[in-house]
């Protein structure tokens, strides 16, 4: 079967999903591990929560007002989501919980893992080929990662179990995001507003169930005007990322918005060896690291500066690859200046 090619979008809007996606993940990374490792609240759960609660008053509020528009709730949302909700609280709740269990520069190497995760699915569902280039670059995160992995002097099994099922999620709802932003339904706000919508009350008695939500509400920190700032700022930060996760898949491939990571990652890890009191120093694992984030600049680097040859993909008969052929020329004004960073 013939390759046919997919219309790309300009480098600029590529270039500035990219950024946003990857200023608002590196800033959310950073309050998460304040408001979980160093105030220690008891419950990434109970936060996520509050992220759930903060997308869904925004995207909302932003409707209610003519902002933003997407359809009203029927009973054809659930069968043209799913398995979105699913695998969005899948990669929520594991997001939050490896932050919690790992120390920054193990938790960004062991992330790369799911670039490659995503790469397999695309190519499964997807159906997307790609390059030599792309591959070495792949290769040559996932060399890293588990060098670095190999020598961590703080292994916590525990720790790489959730944040590897993190990867899968991350991977999956990647892939499954791309297939499912068709401008003719749900549309970007809408996938967003419903996948919180469906899984914020399963999410909130969960946390009830296994006695997290008693833990969240005696939180002895609640008056102190610092740890509510950032409990408040990463609930908003919640529903930047996962706009910012949304737009970039849009313009480019759920590859690429996984591996746009690995320029986030590059601060993040080795900020990461200076604050936060949780990495255990070994050169082995710092030559990982640096492997790691050599492979990931380059990825970047091959995909955002240029206009790849590897956005090929197998002609899949979808509604979705003909509706978004006629729209790509519509999606810009969904940037608002405010954060285009």
């Amino acid at each position: 079967m013939a390759a046919s090619t997919e219309v790309p979008a300009s480098r600029t809007a590529r270039l500035l999903s990219a950024l946003f996606y990857g200023v608002t993940s590196f800033l959310i990374v950073l309050i998460n591990k304040s408001v979980l490792t160093t105030y220690r609240f008891p419950s990434a759960t109970f936060l996520g929560v509050g992220q759930m609660g903060v997308t869904i008053v925004i995207l909302y509020m932003g409707k209610s007002n003519g902002f933003i528009t997407f359809p009203d709730l029927d009973r054809q949302i659930p069968r043209k989501l799913f398995p979105l909700p699913l695998l969005y609280i899948g990669n929520h709740l594991t997001g939050l919980l490896s932050t919690q269990k790992l120390s920054l520069p193990m938790l960004t190497v062991l992330r790369k893992f799911s670039i490659l995760f995503t790469l397999i699915l695309e190519m499964i569902v997807l159906r997307k080929i790609y390059s030599l280039y792309i591959a070495l670059s792949v290769s040559a995160m996932m060399i890293g990662a588990v060098v670095a992995a190999s020598f961590d002097l703080s292994f916590n099994l525990e720790g790489y179990c959730i944040v590897l099922l993190n990867d899968l999620f991350t991977a999956s709802y990647g892939v499954y995001t791309k297939e499912k932003i068709n401008p003719k339904e749900l549309g970007k706000y809408g996938v967003i507003f419903y996948n919180a919508s469906f899984m914020i009350l399963p999410t909130l008695l969960l946390t009830v169930w296994n006695g997290e939500f008693n833990k969240a509400i005696q939180y002895t920190e609640w008056t102190s005007i610092s740890f509510a700032f950032q409990f408040l700022l990463s609930c908003l930060l919640g529903f930047l990322l996962i706009y910012a996760i949304v737009l970039c898949s849009y313009y480019n491939s759920a590859l690429t918005t996984t591996v746009v990571g690995a320029l986030k990652n590059v601060s993040v890890a080795y900020i990461g060896i200076f604050v936060g009191g949780d990495y255990s120093f070994s050169w082995l694992n710092f030559l990982g690291l640096n492997i790691c984030m050599a492979g990931g600049v380059a990825y970047s680097f091959v995909t955002l500066w240029t206009i790849p040859k590897t956005s090929q993909s197998i002609p899949k008969t979808t509604v979705w690859e003909e509706n978004k052929r006629t729209a790509s020329g519509n999606v810009g004004s969904h940037i608002h200046s405010s954060i285009s960073i």
